[in-house]
């Protein structure tokens, strides 16, 4: 499906509520106002804060119940294979929305723009995949947990190569990080050694852990190498909303679909054991559906963008991991001991701290700085990596 982390935006729609009118044209008409119609509920709805603050944090909430719901199969080995429908599904809304003029500000192909972008797609396969792989292995609250650990790696690396700063805030953020990681781990290896959870074979579940751990590590690598490349880019390429969405999905379809056929698979023994008859079309739907995700994650995230506030949105980011967390809880049974619920805790805290440090930083700077409108699909595309 990121940018709850560095530069800020405030975007506002060509809003006709509340505008300032031009003096020179004058007081309308008694009977334009007599013609003038109500708003309807829809437009009522988009201009609705609360409704694109929901929004935002049900389309993330699903998106990776329904990613942990597909790869939790004691069998499922076809990472590619999903990742390649999801990209698939997800081109395929995208060209149906530009087609029904949904879309209106896609631009149309560019080989020479593929080929300078495809690089940052196959940082998209690395980041997924190890990903997928990682989600497969940890529950949700610790996989939620543990991709916090990516907005360290991202920050440093923007004070490397962007010039960007530290603030002790923010650091405070990053010690808060790394303390609810490791009680994390520390609350997952107590639940595996007392038999609790994954497994209650206690070196099964030992392992489990550890495969889920280095996953998660290079996933962090991953992601982190991913938002960097991309910010270094899209600034060249002159991106619009949808734009990176679009070609990142359509570069990675090829490349997973070659993977798959590679390096997985594809026997009927090993796709009846990934598609049991009694769950195969729930996965199909799960599927489907978490293509759609990516697009509605996207929308949402400019909504949310639009209506509000950046600074609203950095919040509803942060806000938005503990019930992801708690998701995991509920649906996937994951276990329920003080250290988790604590490493829960702390990591929601430390996203509400960064958060603050964010919004603190930027009002510092605009006080010195002026400031600049970004497109929103830098910020959304750089939370389908950190959701």
């Amino acid at each position: 499906m990121s940018n709850k982390k560095n530069e800020d935006i405030e975007m506002r729609g060509g809003d006709d509520f509340g505008g300032e009118k031009d003096p020179f044209l004058g007081r309308a008409s008694p009977s334009a106002h007599r013609v003038r119609q109500e708003p309807g509920l829809l437009d009522k709805l988009d201009h609705s804060p609360g409704a694109s603050i929901l929004a935002y944090c049900l389309a993330s909430i699903s998106m990776t119940v329904v990613n942990k719901y597909v790869v939790s199969g004691s069998e499922w080995n076809l990472n590619f294979f999903y990742l390649a429908i999801q990209s698939g599904v997800c081109t395929l809304a995208i060209l149906a929305f530009k087609q029904t003029g949904i879309l209106k500000n896609l631009a149309p192909f560019d080989s020479t723009k593929a080929k300078r972008w495809f690089p940052i797609s196959l940082l998209l396969v690395g980041m997924i995949y190890t990903g997928a792989k990682a989600l497969q292995f940890l529950s949700v609250p610790v996989y939620t947990i543990f991709k916090n650990l990516t907005i360290i790696v991202i920050a440093y690396g923007e004070v490397l190569w962007f010039g960007g700063s530290v603030t002790p805030i923010t650091l405070l953020s990053f010690g808060l990080m790394v303390l609810s990681s490791v009680v994390a781990a520390w609350a997952d290896i107590q639940a595996a050694i007392d038999g609790v959870g994954i497994s209650p074979d206690k070196q099964d579940a030992l392992s489990t852990l550890n495969a889920g751990y280095a996953w998660m590590g290079i996933n962090v690598i991953c992601t982190s190498a991913y938002v960097l490349g991309m910010r270094k880019v899209i600034k060249k390429m002159n991106f619009k909303d949808y734009d990176t969405m679009f070609y990142n999905n359509l570069l990675t379809i090829p490349v997973l679909v070659v993977f798959s056929l590679l390096f997985e698979d594809w026997s009927s023994e090993n796709l009846a054991r990934n598609f049991p008859e009694e769950t195969k079309n729930k996965l199909m739907i799960g599927m489907v559906y978490s293509g759609l995700a990516a697009i509605f994650i996207s929308y949402c995230s400019s909504w949310c963008i639009r209506i509000t506030s950046s600074t609203t949105y950095s919040m509803v980011g942060a806000l938005n991991k503990l019930p992801i967390a708690v998701s995991g809880l509920v649906f996937f049974d994951a276990p329920v001991t003080f250290g988790s619920v604590t490493a829960i805790f702390l990591g929601f805290v430390s996203g509400l701290v960064f958060a603050w440090a964010k919004v603190r930083q930027k009002a510092q700077e605009a006080l010195s700085l002026p400031t600049t409108n970004m497109s929103a699909s830098a910020k959304s595309n750089r939370d389908a990596a950190n959701s």
